[in-house]
């Protein structure tokens, strides 16, 4: 036997036998569709007056045989009664803890503690994050619990942007100038300058931070005002598709310190709207460039939410929503949206009446974040693990890569 003979490795006759032979056709076995259960609590932030799903979502997901549970009282605030849900197909309930047994409950603020305690293992929390606001404590609860949660600002849909955000930023920058006006008023505890031009009356300054959908909706509203807008990002390219959006030259430029402070000094409102897409937004503006302002001019930070980009910011609520700092009037509301609860329900009842029925497409909502990069964006935390890493430095929590856990649970 030659030496080439000697190193042929025998392979066993029942691998090689039959593969030439015809083949069982294999059909694709369709999935069950994935029936959801859902649970609508009514929100114990006072100042929240929105609702996660208004009655017509109800109807259309009821329609494709999902079960939700509604607590009583959930839509008051947004002047849906408790009859409209039931009529839509909604167990109403008269009790929290009834509600928390479904498998996913959606809110439209960030559960308070004693929440959390009702919540189960595998449950999945779909609501807003609000890092202000947040604490240790409050992950820590989330991890104890084993619970998915999804952070609703940071869901992303199949252009990578963020249809949560944006359909509030909409609102948040109507609100925005609507909102400087009035406290620019006497009656708002500004000056009593009026928030547009008149014959003969130097217009007023609007200076705006950021560049996407809350500028863009706020230059709208400033210039349709007759304001004078000056917007600052160190995204050229946003500060250009801005302009095309608006349909005609404005003041624009890069975050530079000199020219911020330059037109701030001179600004009556000066509005945060930028937006993070993971952690904090950045604080662009400093306690000093705030002392040199106008006294009475209105700071109006919309970016309140993911921290604020003013250094003088601090949260503040629908029932006490300014304070004054260094003669500058401050509006630091994380929740503007909740000052209009029935346009901004059915704006959100919107974006996740399809992402739901999609998920019961698929196999359910954990499967569907194995396939949509855009959904498993939103966890923040999964089934005991802290998996957002700005929430990981922030708190001294272990971080753990969620691409790895949905694997190994797959």
């Amino acid at each position: 036997m030659s030496d080439q003979e000697k190193k042929k490795i025998a392979i066993p006759k029942e691998f090689t036998s039959g593969q030439f032979e015809t083949q069982a056709e294999v059909l694709q076995v369709q999935k069950k569709p994935n029936k959801l259960f859902i649970g609508i609590p009514k929100e114990m932030t006072l100042q929240e007056t929105r609702v996660a799903l208004v009655p017509s979502a109800v109807a259309a997901l009821i329609a494709h045989g999902h079960r939700i549970v509604v607590e009583t009282g959930a839509g008051e605030k947004a002047h849906y009664s408790d009859n409209e849900y039931s009529e839509a197909g909604a167990e109403i309930a008269y009790s929290r803890q009834e509600v928390y047994e479904a498998d996913l409950i959606i809110k439209v603020a960030p559960p308070v503690l004693d929440e959390i305690e009702l919540m189960h293992p595998n449950q999945i929390l779909l609501s807003p994050l609000q890092l202000p606001i947040i604490s240790a404590d409050y992950i820590n609860k989330l991890r104890q619990k084993r619970v998915i949660a999804l952070a609703m600002e940071y869901i992303k849909d199949e252009s990578e942007t963020f249809p949560i955000v944006r359909i509030m930023s909409e609102m948040a920058g109507i609100n925005a100038i609507q909102t400087a006006a009035e406290l620019m008023s006497v009656n708002g505890g500004g000056k009593g300058v009026l928030l547009g031009g008149i014959s003969g009356v130097p217009s007023p300054k609007v200076v705006i931070l950021g560049s996407g959908v809350v500028a863009e909706f706020a230059t709208r509203a400033a210039l349709g005002l007759g304001a004078e807008v000056r917007i600052f990002d160190n995204n050229i390219y946003k500060l250009k598709r801005l302009q095309n959006y608006v349909g005609r030259q404005l003041y624009t430029s890069a975050i530079n310190p000199h020219y911020l402070e330059k037109e701030l000094i001179s600004a009556d409102v000066a509005i945060g709207a930028m937006h993070s897409k993971s952690g904090r937004t950045p604080m662009v503006v400093s306690e000093d460039m705030v002392m040199r302002m106008r006294p009475g001019a209105v700071v109006i930070d919309v970016s309140i939410d993911q921290g604020g980009c003013f250094a003088t910011s601090e949260v503040t609520s629908l029932d006490k929503p300014t304070f004054v700092k260094h003669d500058v009037i401050h509006y630091c509301v994380p929740n503007v949206a909740s000052k209009f609860p029935r346009t901004a329900s059915i704006a959100i009842s919107n974006i996740l009446t399809p992402i739901l029925l999609k998920a019961s497409e698929s196999a359910g909502i954990e499967h569907l974040f194995f396939t949509n990069y855009g959904l498993r964006h939103g966890i923040y935390t999964y089934k005991g693990c802290l998996t957002n890493i700005y929430l990981s430095e922030r708190f001294q929590i272990k971080y753990t890569d969620l691409d790895l856990l949905i694997t190994s649970h797959l």
